[in-house]
C-alpha cells in the first residue's frame, strides 16, 4: 500500500512538473510571440520599409494594442513621407520652372538668399557680371557684385518694400548703368532677396544722343 500511495504521489507530481512546464511555455510564448513580431516589424522600418504591419492576433492583450499603436504610427510615418516626397517633387518642379522662365529674360537676375550666397543666377546676370556659367550659382554676393552691398542693407532694414536705385557696373574694362531692384523672394515668409539687373546703358546713349 506503501509502495502503491509513493508511486501515485510520484505520477501525481510529475504530472503537476508537466503541467506547470505546459503552462509556462504557453505563456511564454503568448508574450515572446507578438514581442517577436514587434521587434520584426520595428527592424524592417528601421530598414526604410514603412509597409510594415505588426501582425495582431486574438489573445494578444496589451501587447496587441502595442502592436496597433505601431501600425499607426508607421501608417502615419508613411504618409508624411508620401507628404514630404510630393513636396519635394512639387519644389523641384517649380525650381525647373522658374529656372526655365527666368533664362530667356533679357535682364539679369539674381536670387540671393540671407546669408548672402547666390541660390540662382540667369544666363543674363552672368553676363552682366562677367563670370562664367555656373560660376556665380553658389557665390557670395559681395564677391561677384560689390555694388550692390549697401543697397542689401537698405533691403533688409525693410523687407516689405522693394529697394530701386542705379549703379554703375565696371567689368572687363567696360561701364554699364544698370537699373536695380531688390524685393523680397516671398511676400509672405522671405527667405532671402530677389535682384533684378537691367542694363540701360543704350538707353542712356540713345538719350544723350
Amino acid at each position: 500500500v506503501r509502495w502503491s500511495q509513493a508511486l501515485g504521489f510520484l505520477v501525481a507530481a510529475v504530472l503537476l512538473l508537466l503541467a506547470a512546464m505546459w503552462i509556462g511555455i504557453v505563456v511564454a510564448n503568448a508574450i515572446i510571440g507578438p514581442v517577436r513580431r514587434l521587434a520584426t516589424a520595428a527592424g524592417a522600418v528601421s530598414e526604410g520599409d514603412l509597409t510594415s504591419r505588426v501582425e495582431i492576433r486574438r489573445g494578444d492583450g496589451e501587447l496587441g494594442e502595442l502592436g496597433e499603436a505601431f501600425n499607426d504610427m508607421t501608417r502615419q510615418l508613411a504618409a508624411q513621407r508620401d507628404d514630404l516626397i510630393m513636396a519635394n517633387e512639387q519644389s523641384d518642379a517649380r525650381r525647373r520652372f522658374i529656372e526655365t522662365v527666368i533664362s530667356g529674360v533679357p535682364a539679369g537676375v539674381l536670387n540671393i538668399r540671407k546669408d548672402g550666397r547666390v541660390a540662382l543666377a540667369n544666363p543674363s546676370a552672368e553676363r552682366l557680371l562677367g563670370e562664367g556659367k555656373g560660376r556665380v550659382n553658389g557665390a557670395q554676393i559681395h564677391d561677384v557684385l560689390p555694388e550692390v552691398g549697401q543697397l542689401l542693407e537698405r533691403a533688409e532694414e525693410v523687407p516689405e518694400h522693394d529697394v530701386r536705385d542705379q549703379i554703375e557696373l565696371s567689368r572687363g574694362g567696360l561701364t554699364r548703368i544698370i537699373n536695380i531692384r531688390i524685393s523680397p523672394d516671398d511676400p509672405e515668409r522671405p527667405s532671402g532677396f530677389l535682384v533684378t539687373l537691367d542694363d540701360i546703358t543704350e538707353l542712356i546713349s540713345a538719350q544723350r544722343n
